[in-house]
């Protein structure tokens, strides 16, 4: 075949150094990825899990709530078009900080709201956040967000990725 019949569709994804790494937890993960997914200057998003004390854990295993692990979004973004301060943001407006191992109809240590940072300066930047929000008065209740250093994130099953746009679903009920 001569290569002027070939359609050859290539994607390219052009690694930076200036990219950076954020980590979220904040209920099932279907929804939160999709909340970041879109937004300018997020290079891209993985649903998986993170927080635990067990070796390449499955979707089944963190269902046990045994594991220890959160359902979390791991964003990688480039912060010359969108700050970290901008990714908290929709963090805290995409589930309820208050409630513990709980968003919705989901519940169990699976599903709290942690925020793991990988650096000093994202610890700094989510600590001011958390207590901005809580001094606000947003919410009546303690927010009960934790902020603790980036671990292990274990991709999860491929059919997770992506979810909510895979099955043409606008949310997942919560």
């Amino acid at each position: 075949m001569p290569d002027n019949d070939l359609n050859i569709k290539i994607h390219v994804i052009i690694v930076s150094e200036n990219f950076q790494k954020a980590d979220f937890a904040a209920g099932c993960f279907w929804h939160v990825e999709e909340a970041f997914r879109h937004l300018t200057g997020v290079v891209s998003t993985a649903v998986g899990y993170e927080g635990g004390h067990t070796q390449g854990p499955n979707y089944k295993e963190v269902c046990t709530d045994k594991t220890g692990h959160a359902e979390t979004v791991q964003v990688t973004y480039d912060p010359a078009k969108i700050s970290y301060e901008d990714l908290l943001n929709v963090f805290w407006s995409h589930h309820d900080p208050t409630t513990p191992n709980r968003q919705g109809p989901d519940f169990g240590t699976q599903y709290r709201s942690i925020i793991f940072y990988h650096n000093k300066e994202q610890e700094a930047v989510a600590r001011a956040s958390k207590n901005k929000l809580q001094e606000s008065g947003k919410f009546k209740k303690p927010i009960v967000t934790e902020i603790v250093p980036a671990s292990k994130f274990w991709r999860a099953e491929e059919y997770h990725q992506q979810y909510l746009e895979k099955n043409n679903l606008k949310s997942c009920g919560i």
